[in-house]
C-alpha cells in the first residue's frame, strides 16, 4: 500500500515534477555563472597589468597565459603587425629565440586572414585542412586541430592576432569567443599607452583634452 501511494505521489505531484525538471537548469546555471565569474576574473587582471610598471614584454606574456588559462588550450600566440608581416610576441608556450623572428606574410595563413578580414575565426577540427591554412615554421603550435583567432584593435585599426590553438578537436564555446574578443580590445588599448611617454601621462591636462575633443582622436587628429 505503502508503494503504491510513493507511485501515485510521484505521478501526480506537481512540486515533485517542478523539482525534478528545475535540478539540471540550477546546475546550467551555476555553470554558467562560474564561467562568467572567470571572465571577469580575466579581464580584471589585464586592466591590472595596464597600469602596473612592467615591461610591455611581460605584460603581454601575463596576457597570454592568462587566456590559455581560461580556454584550457594548448597554447596562445600574439602576433602583431610590422609593416605587412605579422611577428611573433608574445606565446604561452615561451621560446626565446622564437620570439620577434617567426614572421607571417600579411597575404597568406588562417592569421592573415584575421588580420585583412578584421573577423574572428574559429574552427572546430582539422585546421590545416582549411584552404587558407599555411604551415610557416617549425612552431609546434602550428600542429593543432582547432584554431580560435581574434584580431587585436586599437582606436579602429586592426594591429595584430591572438590565436588560441588545441591539437584535440575543440567546440569553441561563446564565452570563450567572447573573452577572446574582449582582450584582443584590451590588448589594443594597451599598446596605445605604451606608445606615450610617462611624463605625457602625469603632465596631461585631461579636462582641456575632453573639452578641446570631445571624442577620441583619430589618426591626422592627435
Amino acid at each position: 500500500m505503502g508503494a503504491a501511494v510513493l507511485r501515485l505521489f510521484h505521478r501526480t505531484d506537481p512540486a515533485v515534477t517542478f523539482y525534478n525538471q528545475g535540478v539540471p537548469k540550477s546546475k546550467d546555471l551555476e555553470a554558467k555563472l562560474a564561467t562568467i565569474e572567470k571572465q571577469i576574473g580575466v579581464f580584471q587582471r589585464i586592466s591590472r597589468l595596464m597600469v602596473r610598471e612592467l615591461s610591455l614584454a611581460d605584460t603581454l606574456q601575463s596576457i597570454v597565459n592568462l587566456v590559455s588559462q581560461f580556454t584550457e588550450c594548448d597554447s596562445t600566440l600574439l602576433y602583431l603587425i610590422d609593416s605587412d608581416e605579422l611577428v611573433l610576441c608574445a606565446s604561452s608556450n615561451p621560446n626565446a629565440s622564437q620570439i620577434g623572428r617567426v614572421r607571417l606574410k600579411l597575404e597568406e595563413g588562417l592569421t592573415g586572414w584575421v588580420a585583412r578580414e578584421r573577423k574572428m575565426l574559429a574552427i572546430t577540427a582539422e585546421a590545416y585542412k582549411d584552404p587558407r591554412f599555411r604551415k610557416f615554421s617549425d612552431l609546434q603550435e602550428d600542429n593543432c586541430e582547432s584554431f580560435l583567432s581574434v584580431p587585436v584593435i586599437a582606436r579602429n585599426r586592426v594591429i595584430g592576432v591572438i590565436n588560441v590553438h588545441h591539437r584535440s578537436p575543440h567546440r569553441h564555446t561563446g564565452a570563450e569567443m567572447e573573452l577572446m574578443t574582449t582582450v584582443g580590445e584590451q590588448v589594443g588599448c594597451l599598446l596605445v599607452l605604451a606608445r606615450m611617454a610617462s611624463s605625457t601621462i602625469e603632465e596631461a591636462n585631461h579636462v582641456e583634452l575632453v573639452m578641446a575633443h570631445g571624442h577620441i582622436a583619430r589618426k591626422g587628429e592627435e
